[in-house]
């Protein structure tokens, strides 16, 4: 089996708005630097051997309007931290401020993981891979016209559509601890995407949607699956509930890929840096079926794994208030649901829209000074020295922060 992984730019070349990098502002939770530190523990594993490494596009604004509104796409690419302070209506509009800041480089940063999930989604498309896996992505939270939760542009809505230019219908699980709620919203009313969200809900946790009840409409009724669970659910309990619907966080994913069906795998949510690192790297390694050694390997980041430098997340002392009558009862629910739903739907055949849109141009009546110059066009090259570990990697003499 061929395993695809995306990955944009966490390597140690020097790229504006390059993903790993990426600064939401002091004291904001998200943290993309889990990118680089996923990157180093897949090399220290020596995962990426295992794999095709390809480095997708950027994606156009008119690719990201295939689900976003143009002037939403059209604001977030020309508003910058220097000019947002003449936009305070349009930033209330669009809610970007505390939570989804303004910072540098955000559209690219927005391009850079839509790209690779759109990629993914069309490499799978063409079978070129069985698995596509974009730890950069996953992006549930954005909606149509405005940002959510951290998230600015909703990659995994634009992926599925890309997927339903070629499939039927399309499966989406979401097993991060926030409501899906991006994603649900975007497929509410259809019956060919089938959400299905396993997430903490309940006392104002964000985003405060999810409800067991909450079901879809109209065509798509009884095809948004909700799980809502309780603080401390654990490993046994939770990967039973899996298994029951549709199996902690790696047992799920090794349950999917054993249906051999195409799969699409990305990150989402997460913020202890640390931990992230730990569970990606772990779920790369279920996805090659490849048993990871608990011992961490030296890597660039050993530090952060201190003091256990083991793979396995210590466990917390988390009380578990998931009873097994609450449990029982929203599998019941849920199993009531799945009952309502008669067959697969049928889908009219239509022409299937192209893959790619890349604007025309004629590069000699270019602008010499606005003409693409090597490095920018080397972004779209996958370099032969640019995954090498140990003295050829990029990052060797890279300061870690």
């Amino acid at each position: 089996m061929e395993l695809l992984f995306l990955i944009h730019c966490i390597t140690g070349i020097d790229i504006a708005g390059d993903v790993g990098s990426v600064y939401f502002g002091p004291n904001h939770p998200m943290k993309p630097h889990r990118l680089c530190m996923t990157h180093h523990l897949v090399l220290s594993y020596e995962l990426h051997k295992k794999m095709e490494i390809y480095r997708p596009h950027k994606a156009y604004p008119v690719e990201l309007a295939q689900f976003h509104s143009a002037d939403y796409v059209e604001f977030l690419h020309r508003i910058s931290p220097d000019t947002q302070h003449l936009f305070a209506n349009e930033l209330a509009r669009y809610n970007l401020g505390e939570d989804c800041p303004v910072f540098e480089n955000l559209f690219e940063f927005c391009q850079i993981y839509a790209g690779g999930t759109i990629d993914a989604a069309r490499r799978l498309n063409n079978q070129l891979c069985d698995i596509a896996i974009n730890w950069a992505g996953g992006l549930h939270h954005a909606k149509k016209c405005e940002a959510s939760g951290f998230c600015y542009i909703n990659d995994l809505v634009l992926g599925i559509l890309e997927l339903l230019k070629y499939h039927a219908r399309v499966l989406y699980i979401d097993i991060d601890v926030h409501h899906g709620d991006g994603v649900e919203e975007a497929f509410y009313f259809t019956d060919r995407v089938m959400t299905v969200s396993f997430h903490k809900y309940g006392d104002l946790f964000f985003p405060g949607t999810g409800d067991v009840k909450d079901v879809g409409e109209r065509e798509g009724k009884f095809y948004a699956i909700n799980v809502p669970l309780k603080d401390g659910i654990d490993d046994t309990s939770f990967t039973r509930l899996f298994k029951t619907v549709s199996y902690g966080h790696a047992e799920c994913v090794r349950f999917v890929k054993k249906f051999n069906l195409p799969l699409l795998v990305t990150g989402g949510g997460g913020y202890t840096k640390e931990n992230v690192a730990r569970c990606w790297t772990v779920e790369t390694g279920v996805l090659l079926d490849t048993e990871l050694p608990n011992e961490i390997p030296d890597n660039e980041y050993i530090k952060y794994f201190a003091p256990e430098y083991s793979l396995k997340i210590p466990g917390g002392q988390i009380e578990n208030l998931n009873s097994k009558s609450y449990i029982s009862t929203i599998k019941m629910q849920v199993l009531e649901n799945l009952r309502c739903i008669q067959h697969a739907p049928g889908v009219q055949m239509q022409e299937v829209p192209p893959d790619f849109y890349i604007p025309d141009f004629d590069e000699d009546e270019q602008n010499p000074d606005e003409r693409m110059d090597q490095h920018t066009q080397d972004k779209h090259i996958q370099r032969d020295d640019e995954y090498y570990e140990g003295d050829n990697d990029n990052d060797h003499n890279m300061d870690v922060p």
